[in-house]
């Protein structure tokens, strides 16, 4: 079993994963059949829609990185942690906090907030 801060590190693993096949395999072990993924701007269910969001965000912004702000909190099947997005060796210019629920060790749903977002990113 996977502790909070695995689980979540394996999700911001999947979103800086730039190639496809590999994104895909990572998603099959890492998210339910049935996942559904939320946030304020996007909405995808199952792997393939969830891998179309993913290379839609790698599309957008080219060479940018997902990180954790900190260590990710787990309550049963409940899952939350904070990230950053930005180009490499700059500074992180999104930011958000994500609440999960889990199946065992695989994301059955993401539920994703947006804390930080400039104009242009938008």
């Amino acid at each position: 079993m996977f502790d909070a801060t695995e689980l979540a590190e394996r999700y911001i693993a999947i979103w800086n994963e730039t190639d496809a096949g590999r994104r895909r395999k990572m998603i099959a072990e890492c998210w339910t059949e049935d996942a559904v993924y939320i946030d304020p701007m996007m909405k995808a269910q199952g792997h393939a829609e969830i891998d179309g969001l993913v290379a839609a965000v790698h599309g957008r912004f080219p060479g940018f990185r997902f990180s954790l702000v900190k260590p990710a909190d787990r309550y049963g099947d409940n899952l939350r942690f904070s990230w950053q997005l930005g180009p490499q060796h700059q500074p992180d210019m999104i930011m958000g906090t994500d609440f999960a629920l889990l199946d065992g060790d695989r994301i059955k749903t993401v539920n994703g907030f947006i804390d930080q977002l400039p104009a242009e990113a938008a």
